[in-house]
């Protein structure tokens, strides 16, 4: 009797593992999906890639829900990059690797937090430079982001509860990001009176590299299970 117990209890474990891995991978392979059709400019497919109560927290903006995620997908990014055409346009290069992935399922399996680094490379080529304006017109520039997102496993389908960017630091091609100055960004305002703007700003202080603070970690330190948080150091803010 006692064991039939530890075989049930072992085929039990053996199963919650598999459920856990199987998330995982899930998770992985969504989010570079999300990579893979951010490259194109597929910001339909981005889109459909979240849950109905989906949100975006971006450049210290909250897009909450379908709408919200559509406003900034469909409105701020495909307007302003490809002329509202959703798809790559000739000359344009807008590459999101997804790597260096943490992720962390939920004991249900049915839902994870994920921590991935993209290292964005972008720029118009000289022979459709003519057809570009403003940020999109930029000749050849880097940029480094991480995300902290949150994934839900709806009816059997995994898909993006919260998709938090935090982009770190911009470079140009030919200054590189020790030159480049700190990108000046602006949400504009809320929406409605910003047709493209974020529901709420969460986040007034937003700062670009030469700024160095910790995105915080989803997860705590694997060995001495403390949150990891950095000291608030001024000097290394201001210089």
């Amino acid at each position: 009797m006692v064991e039939q117990q530890n075989t049930d209890q072992l085929i039990a474990d053996l199963a919650h593992r598999v459920t856990v891995l199987e998330a995982a991978q899930a998770v992985r392979t969504l989010q570079h999906q999300y990579g893979y059709y951010l490259d194109k400019c597929l910001y339909q497919e981005v889109v459909d890639l979240f849950a109905d109560d989906g949100d975006v927290y971006f450049c210290g903006g909250l897009y909450q829900g379908k709408e919200g995620v559509r406003r900034l997908y469909l409105g701020r990014f495909r307007e302003r990059f490809t002329h509202g055409f959703n798809g790559p346009l000739f000359g344009f290069l807008l590459d999101h690797p997804q790597h260096q992935d943490v992720i962390t399922v939920s004991e249900d399996g049915q839902s994870a937090q994920a921590r991935f680094r993209s290292v964005m490379q972008a720029g118009v080529h000289e022979q459709a430079k003519d057809t570009f304006t403003g940020a999109a017109a930029m000749q050849q520039w880097f940029e480094g982001g991480i995300y902290e997102n949150e994934y839900v496993n709806d009816h059997g389908t995994w898909k993006i509860k919260r998709l938090n960017y935090r982009a770190f630091w911009h470079g140009d091609y030919d200054k590189g990001w020790a030159k480049t100055p700190p990108m000046d960004f602006q949400l504009g305002g809320t929406y409605p009176d910003s047709p493209y703007g974020p529901d709420q700003i969460l986040d007034e202080g937003f700062e670009f590299y030469p700024n160095t603070e910790v995105f915080p970690f989803h997860y705590r330190h694997p060995v001495t299970g403390q949150v990891v948080e950095s000291e608030d150091n001024e000097a290394a803010k201001h210089g």
